[in-house]
């Protein structure tokens, strides 16, 4: 199974997968090339594997990409090696990405299960977003927050969407989304 969190800066989709992966311990994680600079606390290896932009380009043109985008002037993409050998072996796969993003892997892979995650409001994700980057420039913010009107659109596209109101529950719900598709069963909308 090939499981995709995605939705816009700022909803939570990191804190999703890390409840999620503590629920659900076999779900191996595919873990990003990012271009851009570690933000405070975050793992080279663990939340991405932040790599400069000669590296990056090199690996995309070997076509070891699955999917990758310029996001906000960096460049993120999954790699494609491990992420095939994982579900090759039957080994269920997350990946936390944005918008576009899933879109690519859902032409890659058709029938991965795609969950769009969603604020509770504007402003919780607003607050969200200057919390987590407090160093950024606020214009820079704001224009993530403008962009995810757009991407907002994009929900209908996707299998099912939750809603992070609250991360406890809304992890839960994706855990039962992803137990639904395990059995044979919607559990999407």
């Amino acid at each position: 199974m090939l499981l995709v969190i995605a939705g816009p800066s700022g909803v939570g989709k990191g804190s999703i997968v890390q409840e999620l992966r503590a629920r659900e311990p076999g779900l191996w994680f595919s873990v990003s090339l990012n271009t851009r600079a570690p933000r405070p606390g975050e793992v080279d290896g663990v939340d991405y594997w932040f790599v400069d932009r000669a590296e990056f380009e090199r690996l995309r043109d070997a076509g070891g990409l699955l999917e990758w985008f310029e996001v906000y002037d960096d460049l993120k993409g999954t790699p494609r090696a491990p992420l095939e050998a994982h579900l090759a072996t039957g080994d269920d796969v997350v990946l936390e990405l944005d918008v576009q993003g899933a879109r690519a892997v859902r032409t890659a892979f058709p029938e991965a299960l795609l969950v769009f995650v969603a604020p509770p409001s504007r402003a919780v994700q607003r607050e969200r977003l200057f919390r987590r980057d407090p160093g950024a420039d606020p214009a820079a913010l704001e224009r993530r927050l403008d962009q995810a009107e757009a991407e907002e659109a994009a929900a209908a596209d996707f299998d099912a969407v939750v809603v992070n109101d609250d991360l406890s529950r809304a992890a839960a719900e994706v855990a039962a989304i992803l137990r639904a598709r395990r059995a044979g069963t919607d559990g999407s909308r």
